[in-house]
């Protein structure tokens, strides 16, 4: 729902300005009272209709990992259009645009990702079928991208000032291998020590994710000489080599509450069925929203990994030259903005006073990193219903005709 992504653009900051003995609640129902926020939000909803233009637009856009920029052209020519300051695309490839506050703190940052998870080869086109849309990357994060710009909009449209800044971004680099590089960036370049506040939004429907899920990844490949499976046979293997590790993986023992989970994604590697590999490559997945887990059950698989090496060549009295390679693809980190922070009252706050039902969740996203620094940093959905995240027949509905 855009009215309380609207909303929730304002409350971080002016629960801040507030101070810690300000009633969340009072706050909310103070905003929605305030006689611009209601012109706002009733902007939001006449509103609406273009910004699911621009949805469908932005989706339209390539932006396979590591290859989103063409749509952060497109993103960085609508903040111009909307006449957001100092307009530009950083070294990591992000979006950024700036508008001013009454003082300089606190400083909120409100995004969404430009980044999709499909290969340049997807067909990005957006059917409609009555309210739904259809199309790979509609709901995530298309619809983020195009809440970013309805808040825009309305803040403009009603000449709201906020008492801190709000810094605008499409961020690159979310999904899967992108490894959160675009908001790392953020924090640790860009905006190194100037963030106050973050809220990404990410994906549909109106759930807070206050609690970041961390992981590990790696992509382990073990290589040796190969050769004929008849006429080299005795030589260490990297294929059976792999079998031995994930096979020693798959009986990992993880805790269920804080929840640990571990995954191997993806196997290549050999050439035909009748040769001993030269190269057996897997990714690997672990996760926790707690650190202690997180890192008992990655020291776990790097152990594991020996082993698992270590066996094989045993197993060949060391004979074809096996060797492992370990490579950390991705590093997430944990992270919590604690329940009882202004910034998540704040946000159960104005839900109740617009008559959701929302729910605090755990997640990987964006808003790791800021956790993660101890900034508080949430995310939001951006409203709707969607199905199919991550899939080609991916679906968003608003909910209204279109």
């Amino acid at each position: 729902m855009l009215r309380r992504l609207f909303i929730l653009s304002l409350l971080p900051v002016a629960v801040a300005f507030a101070g810690p003995a300000a009633e969340p609640a009072d706050v909310a129902a103070g905003l929605l009272q305030d006689p611009k926020v209601q012109q706002a939000l009733e902007f939001v909803r006449t509103n609406e209709p273009k910004i699911i233009e621009q949805q469908i637009r932005l989706t339209e856009i390539p932006a396979p990992p590591f290859h989103e920029q063409q749509r952060a052209e497109a993103y960085k020519q609508l903040f111009q259009q909307r006449g957001l300051g100092n307009v530009r695309i950083d070294g990591a490839g992000n979006v950024l645009g700036e508008r001013p506050g009454n003082k300089s703190k606190p400083h909120l940052v409100f995004s969404a990702h430009i980044d999709t998870v499909f290969p340049p080869e997807t067909d990005v086109s957006v059917e409609r079928d009555g309210t739904v849309l259809k199309g790979p990357g509609i709901g995530d994060d298309g619809r983020g991208l195009a809440v970013v710009l309805g808040v825009i909009d309305a803040l403009n449209h009603a000449g709201i000032e906020t008492d801190g800044p709000i810094t605008f971004v499409g961020t690159v680099g979310e999904e899967g291998l992108g490894d959160l590089r675009g908001v790392k960036h953020l924090f640790q370049k860009e905006l190194k020590d100037r963030i106050d506040r973050f809220i990404t939004v990410d994906g549909t429907r109106h759930g807070i994710t206050n609690i970041g899920v961390g992981s590990y990844r790696y992509r382990v490949t073990f290589s040796g000489p190969g050769g004929h499976s008849f006429g080299n046979f005795g030589v260490a293997s990297p294929v059976h080599a792999l079998g031995r590790l994930i096979a020693k993986a798959s009986d990992f023992e993880v805790s269920q509450k804080p929840k640990t989970t571990f995954n191997v994604g993806r196997i290549w590697g050999g050439t035909s069925v009748n040769s001993i590999a030269f190269e057996a490559v897997f990714e690997v997945d672990m996760r926790s929203a707690n650190k202690d887990s997180l890192e008992t059950l990655h020291a776990k698989f790097r152990k594991a990994a020996d082993e698992a090496f270590e066996e094989e060549k045993k197993r060949w009295e060391g004979k074809g030259d096996l060797q492992i390679k370990l490579d950390l693809v991705g590093d997430r980190p944990p992270g919590v903005t604690a329940a009882s922070t202004p910034e998540v009252l704040a946000s159960l706050a104005v839900s109740k006073a617009l008559g959701l039902d929302t729910k605090l969740t755990e997640g990987s996203n964006d808003a790791n990193v800021g956790m993660w620094l101890g900034i508080p940093s949430l995310k939001i959905g951006g409203g709707g219903t969607g199905t199919g995240a991550h899939s080609p027949g991916e679906t968003f509905d608003p909910g209204f005709p279109l």
